[in-house]
């Protein structure tokens, strides 16, 4: 058991979650100070600052990110809480692109999407070394260069870590592992939510979660509504970084923190009889298991950012600002 499924979910889990911390590392880069300086000045409204944040969060690839941020600009008195709430709105939209990107079911490319991203980091850095004479026309697109290699070398890890994750499917299976989980999903899908909040509260990354949930559907592991409420569970476990991070901190930042998790709660409690439903749609936008789960995370985010954005024009809001 532990050469057949321990030590593949650890090694792939730990190249997930590594890559992952890699590209938000190459992004932050490159676009983080002007993500927050632009996320500070185009918040005026909650539909400027949920557009904006979606843009952000797609580009940083890390919703917890942007949300931290916002708590932390909340924390020094920078932003007041009611500019924060199209911003969590927008953070939940942009994440999707992480899992949309996995669905297109391109993980045998992570080898030679790595190669391809450490032969142009070592082509930027050599360039930015020798002589600049040939290269004094590019020489300002050197370091965004060596950024974008690196991020693309965390995206290829990412994949690499899903086929990792993927290898114990089989394993799993043969062990009768899933049997009795199963057996309670198909009582109530609720044992999914809870499984995917627990475990992302757990590993601090819903993306990683909803990578192996998005594997296990691929090799009929799982069935898609499993998969699914797994999906809303995710979106639960992920707000527990948000309320770590605002533990200490001023009350507006503790409104931060809260205001995610009532949107992903929430947004759970009325999904989670419509999960039928959420399967239809995204059976009917692709017919690929893996699309299916990155699609209903599609569906079930911009949804509820949608349905909560007239709330946050509420006077109220003001008054806890």
């Amino acid at each position: 058991m532990l050469h057949d499924i321990i030590l593949p979910l650890c090694i792939g889990l730990a190249v997930f979650l590594f890559g992952m911390k890699m590209m938000e590392f190459a992004l932050h880069l490159w676009a983080g100070p002007r993500m927050i300086q632009l996320v500070h000045s185009s918040t005026q409204t909650p539909v400027h600052g949920m557009v904006v944040s979606a843009g952000a969060t797609a580009l940083l690839q890390s919703s917890t990110a942007i949300t931290v941020i916002s708590i932390g600009l909340v924390n020094a008195g920078l932003l007041s809480f009611p500019r924060t709430l199209g911003i969590i709105l927008g953070s939940n939209i942009g994440t999707c692109l992480t899992t949309e990107l996995i669905g297109l079911n391109i993980n045998h490319l992570g080898g030679p999407l790595l190669s391809a991203a450490v032969a142009l980091w070592i082509l930027a850095v050599v360039a930015a070394e020798i002589a600049p004479r040939p290269f004094e026309r590019i020489a300002h697109w050197l370091q965004p260069m060596q950024y974008a290699a690196i991020a693309v070398a965390g995206f290829a890890l990412v994949l690499i870590g899903i086929r990792y994750m993927q290898s114990i499917g089989s394993v799993l299976q043969s062990y009768g592992m899933f049997a009795w989980f199963l057996e309670r999903s198909g009582q109530s899908l609720l044992w999914g939510i809870a499984a995917g909040a627990c475990l992302t509260a757990i590993i601090h990354s819903s993306a990683a979660m909803i990578g192996m949930t998005m594997g296990l559907a691929a090799m009929g592991a799982i069935p898609i509504d499993l998969g699914v409420a797994i999906v809303l569970g995710a979106n639960i476990g992920t707000c527990v970084t948000a309320l770590m991070a605002s533990f200490g901190g001023s009350r507006s930042a503790s409104f931060v923190a809260w205001s995610h998790i009532a949107l992903n709660v929430g947004g759970a409690i009325l999904f989670y009889p419509l999960i039928g439903h959420l399967q239809a749609a995204s059976a009917w936008i692709s017919a690929d298991p893996a699309g299916q789960i990155a699609h209903a995370q599609t569906i079930f985010n911009i949804v509820c950012s949608l349905l909560a954005l007239p709330l946050c024009y509420l006077p109220v809001w003001k008054k806890l600002g």
